[in-house]
C-alpha cells in the first residue's frame, strides 16, 4: 500500500469507529464531534474507559496495536455495563461491531467508577496472561529477540546450538512491514505449520534510529533476501513473503556500501586490501590432510575437530549384533569378501558398547582426509610428525562454480576467486550495460520495485531508456566464517538494507549435539553467559550470574524474616 491508499484506509478507520461509538461518546459526558478526531478520540476515549493516555502510543505500534484493539474493545462495553462472558466473546468475535449493537440498540448507562480490577480467578489470569503478551511482543519486536544457530555457516566463531540474544536497537528496530500476524512466531505457527501473517496490508519500510551502523566483521542478523521456502526440506512450489517474514541468517558483514569487494583464493579483500578480521573470529577453510600411515581420528580429535567421520570394518556381524549398531545411529554396509564396513561420527563407537557386544573391529585410517579446520586447527596438525602435510583446497580462478551470484555465464566465478563487486550505495550512480546488468538486475528489479527490458544493447528502467542507475539504499556482502560451507552473498548476491534486523549480543546458552536429539544434548559451559562481540576470548559471566543470584536471595530472605520481626 501506498501513502495515499495508506491515508484512505486510516480514514475509513475513523469513521468506522465514529459512526460506531459516537453516542458512547455522549452518554459519557463528551462531545459527538470528538468520536470523529483522530488519535484526539483515542485520547478521550482512554479517559471513557479510565485507561493510561500512553496506552494510545501502543494502538499505533504494529503488531502490538493488534493486541490492544480486543483489550480497547472488551473495555469500551465494560465502561457500559457490559460485563458478561458471552458480551465479551462476542465483542471479540465480531471484530468489534458488537459495539454498534451497544451504540445504537441498547439502552446503556456509562459507568464512570466502575472497578478496574478482574472480579475472578478467571479474568485476573487473562488480565495477566494479556499483559505479559503485550510486553514480550513489544520487547522480542523492537528490542532484543532470541536466535539459536541451526547451522554451522559461522563455525568455530559461533557454534550449531549457540542460544543468542539478537540486539534490535543497535542498528535502530526496524518496524514490523506486516500489520496483522500472530504475536511471538516468525512465519509459520508452531506445530500448525500454517501461516502466520497476512500479505496484505504492508506498511512502508521504516527502521527506528540506532546508535551505530553495520560495519565490517560485524555479526549480523537479516533476512535472507532469496527466501521463497515455505517450510524447509520439502520440496514445493515458492511463495513471496513480505520482507520482515523471510528467515533469517545471521553471517559475518564483511562488505559494506561503497566497498570494492573481491574474494581471491578464499581471502576477501576490500578496495585491493586483504579483510583483517576480529581477533574473535574463528574462520574455516577446507583442508586435505595426508600421512603415509594414515590419518589418525585420534590425532583430529586432539586438535579439536569434529567435523569427520570414521570408518570401522568387521570379517562378519550378527544379526543382533548388525541392529545394535543401527540403532545407535551407526551406518552399517556389507562388502562382501571386504567385510562390513561401519560409518559414525566424530566420536566413533563407545568402548563399552563394543565390550558389551563384543564386537571385532579395527578402524580404518586413510592416508588422505579431507578436513574443516582453523588456522589454529591446522597449525597443530603441521607440528605433529606423524601427519605429512595439510593443503588447503582452493577452486582455481576461472573454475566456474554452480548456482553462484550473479547466476550468469558470463561470470566464471566460484566460492573462492570472485569480484571485484562495487557494494552498491545509496544515492550513487553506476553506468549500465549489459556486461554489468547481472549484478544489479535484481536490486533494480525485486529490490527497488521497478521494471526492466532487454532490447537489443539497449536496457529500459520503467519503460524508459537507461544507461546508468541511482541506488534508492544501501547494501551489504555477508559471508560465513566457515568460508567452504556457508550459503552467503556469493550465492544469492547483496543484502539490502531493509533487511538487516540486528546483531548477536549475548549467548545464554550453548548446547554440543544440538541437531542429534535431546537426550544426547550437552551444556558447553564454557559459552554459557558470553558476549558475541569485543576483544579477545570470550569469558563466561555464568560464574558470577549465579554468585549474584544467590546473593539476592540471601539478601530477599534476610529483608523478610526482618519485616515479619517488625510487624
Amino acid at each position: 500500500m501506498d501513502t495515499t491508499q495508506w491515508i484512505i484506509f486510516i480514514l475509513i478507520i475513523q469513521v468506522i469507529h465514529f459512526l460506531g461509538t459516537w453516542k458512547l461518546y455522549v452518554k459519557a459526558g463528551r462531545k459527538a464531534w470528538e468520536a470523529a478526531v483522530p488519535i484526539y478520540n483515542a485520547v478521550v476515549l482512554m479517559q471513557i474507559i479510565n485507561r493510561p493516555k500512553w496506552w494510545v502510543i501502543l494502538l499505533f505500534i504494529p503488531i502490538i496495536n493488534l493486541l490492544m484493539f480486543p483489550v480497547l474493545w472488551v473495555e469500551t462495553i465494560r465502561s457500559f455495563g457490559k460485563n458478561s462472558l458471552l458480551e465479551t466473546w462476542l465483542v471479540i468475535l465480531t471484530l468489534g461491531f458488537y459495539i454498534y449493537y451497544v451504540n445504537y440498540v441498547l439502552d446503556t448507562k456509562y459507568i464512570a467508577d466502575r472497578d478496574l480490577h478482574p472480579k475472578t480467578g478467571l479474568g485476573e489470569w487473562v488480565s495477566s496472561i494479556v499483559f505479559a503478551i503485550v510486553a514480550a511482543t513489544l520487547v522480542h519486536t523492537y528490542f532484543i529477540q532470541p536466535y539459536v544457530i541451526p547451522t554451522p555457516s559461522l563455525e568455530r566463531t559461533l557454534r550449531v546450538g549457540d542460544f543468542l540474544f539478537v540486539s534490535k536497537f543497535h542498528y535502530g528496530a526496524r518496524a514490523p512491514m506486516t500489520t496483522i500476524a500472530a504475536p511471538m512466531v516468525h512465519d509459520t505457527i508452531p506445530k500448525l505449520g500454517i501461516r502466520s501473517y497476512l500479505n496484505k496490508p504492508q506498511l512502508p519500510y521504516f527502521r527506528l534510529p540506532g546508535f551505530t551502523k553495520v560495519d565490517r566483521n560485524d555479526i549480523v542478523v537479516f533476512s535472507w533476501p532469496a527466501d521463497t521456502v515455505r517450510v524447509f526440506f520439502k520440496k514445493e512450489a515458492g511463495v513471496k513473503k513480505p520482507i520482515d517474514k523471510k528467515s533469517n541468517y545471521v553471517k559475518r558483514c564483511v562488505g559494506i556500501p561503497g566497498d570494492s569487494l573481491a574474494v581471491i583464493d578464499g581471502y576477501v579483500f576490500i578496495n585491493g586490501e586483504q579483510l583483517k578480521l576480529s581477533d574473535r573470529a574463528r574462520p574455516q577453510y577446507d583442508y586435505r590432510v595426508y600421512a603415509q600411515n594414515g590419518v589418525s581420528s585420534r590425532i583430529l580429535s586432539e586438535v579439536g575437530l569434529s567435523d569427520f567421520n570414521r570408518q570401522y570394518v568387521a570379517q562378519s556381524l550378527s544379526q543382533p549384533q548388525r541392529i545394535v549398531l543401527q540403532r545407535n545411529g551407526y551406518g552399517v554396509y556389507d562388502q562382501g569378501q571386504s567385510g562390513v564396513v561401519i560409518l559414525t561420527d566424530h566420536k566413533g563407537i563407545s568402548p563399552e558398547l563394543i565390550r558389551q557386544n563384543r564386537l571385532a573391529l579395527q578402524e580404518i585410517a586413510d592416508r588422505t582426509r579431507i578436513i574443516t579446520a582453523t588456522d589454529e586447527m591446522v597449525n597443530k596438525l603441521k607440528s605433529n610428525s606423524a601427519i605429512d602435510s595439510v593443503v588447503r583446497i582452493v577452486t582455481p580462478k576461472g573454475q566456474r562454480g554452480i548456482g553462484l551470484f550473479p547466476q550468469n555465464p558470463d561470470y566464471d566465478w566460484n566460492y573462492d576467486n570472485m569480484g571485484a563487486i562495487y557494494i552498491p550505495e545509496k544515492g550513487k550512480t553506476v553506468d549500465l550495460n549489459l556486461k554489468v546488468l547481472p549484478l544489479y538486475k535484481k536490486i533494480i528489479r525485486d529490490y527497488e520495485g521497478n521494471t526492466i527490458s532487454v532490447s537489443g544493447n539497449q536496457i529500459s528502467i520503467n519503460g524508459e531508456p537507461a544507461d546508468t542507475y541511482t541506488f534508492k539504499q544501501d547494501y551489504y556482502w555477508m559471508m560465513g566464517d566457515n568460508r567452504a560451507h556457508s550459503e552467503d552473498s556469493r550465492a544469492w548476491g547483496y543484502v539490502p538494507e531493509n533487511h538487516i534486523v540486528g546483531t548477536p549480543i549475548f549467548i545464554w546458552m550453548s548446547i554440543e549435539n544440538f541437531n542429534d536429539g535431546l537426550a544426547n544434548w550437552e551444556v558447553r559451559w564454557d559459552r554459557v553467559f558470553t558476549t558475541v562481540n569485543g576483544e579477545g576470548e570470550p569469558v563466561s559471566y555464568f560464574k558470577y550470574f549465579l554468585i549474584a543470584l544467590a546473593a539476592w536471595f540471601v539478601f530477599d530472605y534476610f529483608r523478610k524474616k526482618r519485616l515479619k520481626e517488625k510487624g
